[in-house]
């Protein structure tokens, strides 16, 4: 889609479909009052004669409107006026975007950014507009051929702004393309079936970053590599598989080269049927999921380059399967990490973090100046907090906020779990230094406190997506979460660079 600002009047936008937003009780929005006039009070009728009419989600289309050049006049409903939050407004922006891809849309003009939602700006609402539409477009066809895109397309969208806030405006649009470009192919790598995306296939998508832009390289390590590096705990997950692992390797070098790198680590367990200490077969399907993590860090590289973000990034993706067969681990078995740390696995199920811990450990040859590992790991997370917000652990303070306001700009929360000393002890083993899981309960925590033990003094969080990174049921795929999240703090950071 072609994306532009415009100022002029809505009633002389030349389009498919002009998008104007209305609230409860009749009231309107400065367009929408502007249409009202222009078509000698239709806009007013219609929302006079309809019940429903202004409230969060509701649509209503006037067709070859007198006084507009617009073919149709979309009236959307964003709930009580000054009381619009955030989610009434995305909720109804998904309904536009939905319905003006299913509608033979081909050229769109809206003036969403004008919407009055509490605590926010023409900016956010512009960014979060562009969001929508994008992820509106995206069709999983790669296994599915029969699910074809709409045979008109949207083209083209203008975004209605005030002259003084028009550059602004433009950037927000601008973002929200590009954090949608990386959410796209995360979803894309979350919804391809394990058979396809195999560790070996992340490797080459992340090779793909380097024909899109040469501020990166890529290189990837399999197993004998993994065995040179004595990176004990990865290859226990992946010796039951006939599927070769990968350390994938990811740097993007912006323009600033004086700071340590900020290092984004990501779990890449392309099919987790839990290994020995097997999975219920119920809903197995969706543990083609379990690389979502590592699909957040290709999605969030992807972004900060089309944002031409200034830092010095590094992607690191520990991919393999986690299978059962006659080498598979057995609970009970004790590996030797790449930090030299010993770990008894009393659950192969508990995986990622055993992953997790030697990519860790290698991140710090980097020498970063902050960590953030993103995974699918515990269902105590998401009994915990469910499917809205993403479990943060972290011991810096600083890094906490930082990373609680990126989620709560970018709308892709998360929310502060403990992670006292307390919960370390249940860690404790008999024959090893560490047991790879603790006991019964804050099963979440005890994940995050054996990750801390790996990442030495560096500044570390801990993202735990397991609930926010795929929709189950009928509308089940993956969601592209957090790359929003994590952007708007690479973007939020850059402004300190």
């Amino acid at each position: 889609m072609k994306y532009s600002v415009v100022t002029a009047s809505p009633a002389e936008i030349v389009c498919d479909c002009l998008v104007v937003g209305v609230y409860e009780n009749g009231q309107m929005t400065p367009s929408a009052q502007a249409m009202d006039r222009a078509t000698g009070g239709a806009v007013s009728d219609l929302l006079s004669q309809q019940d429903a009419a202004g409230k969060a989600e509701t649509l209503h289309a006037l067709y070859r409107p007198a006084g507009l050049k617009a073919a149709r006049l979309l009236l959307a409903g964003f709930g009580e006026a000054g009381k619009v939050g955030e989610n009434d407004f995305l909720k109804t922006l998904q309904q536009i975007a939905r319905t003006l891809h299913k509608d033979s849309t081909v050229t769109a003009a809206l003036a969403s950014s004008e919407v009055r939602v509490a605590g926010r700006n023409a900016q956010w609402n512009a960014r979060q507009t562009a969001l929508a539409l994008e992820n509106a477009a995206y069709v999983f066809q790669e296994t599915k051929p029969s699910a074809k895109p709409p045979a008109t397309p949207l083209e083209s969208v203008s975004i209605l702004a005030s002259k003084a806030n028009r550059a602004k405006v433009r950037k927000a649009v601008d973002q929200g393309v590009a954090i949608a470009s990386g959410m796209i192919w995360t979803r894309q790598l979350g919804d391809l079936p394990p058979n396809l995306c195999t560790p070996g296939y992340l490797a080459r998508q992340a090779r793909s970053l380097i024909r899109e832009d040469s501020r990166f390289s890529v290189k990837s390590f399999g197993r004998r590599e993994l065995e040179k590096r004595n990176m004990g705990a990865f290859l226990a997950v992946a010796q039951g598989s006939a599927e070769e692992p990968q350390l994938i390797i990811i740097e993007y070098r912006g323009r600033v080269r004086t700071k340590a790198p900020i290092a984004l680590v990501g779990k890449g367990v392309t099919f987790d049927t839990g290994g020995i200490s097997i999975k219920p077969s119920s809903a197995m399907d969706e543990m083609k999921f379990d690389m979502c993590g590592a699909g957040s860090v290709l999605g969030t590289l992807k972004a900060a380059a089309a944002l031409n973000l200034p830092q010095h990034l590094v992607g690191i993706i520990p991919a393999t399967e986690n299978m059962p067969g006659g080498k598979a681990t057995r609970p009970g078995d004790v590996v030797t990490t790449a930090s030299g740390q010993t770990v008894e696995i009393l659950n192969t199920d508990a995986e990622g973090r055993l992953i997790l811990c030697d990519a860790l450990d290698y991140a710090l040859r980097f020498k970063p100046r902050l960590i953030i590992d993103i995974a699918t790991l515990t269902g105590a997370c998401v009994h915990a907090l469910g499917k809205h917000a993403s479990g943060l652990f972290t011991y810096q303070t600083q890094l906490e906020r930082a990373l609680i306001a990126a989620g709560r700009e970018s709308w892709d929360r998360v929310w502060p779990l403990p992670l006292w000393d307390d919960y370390q002890g249940e860690l404790d083993s008999n024959f090893a230094d560490i047991a790879n899981i603790g006991e019964r309960y804050a099963g979440a925590t005890t994940a995050a406190c054996f990750l801390s033990r790996f990442v030495g003094d560096t500044p570390w969080a801990h993202l735990d997506i397991a609930g926010t990174a795929w929709h189950t049921g009928k509308s089940k795929g993956a969601t592209g979460r957090p790359v929003p999240l994590l952007t708007h703090f690479l973007m939020r950071d850059a402004q300190k660079s």
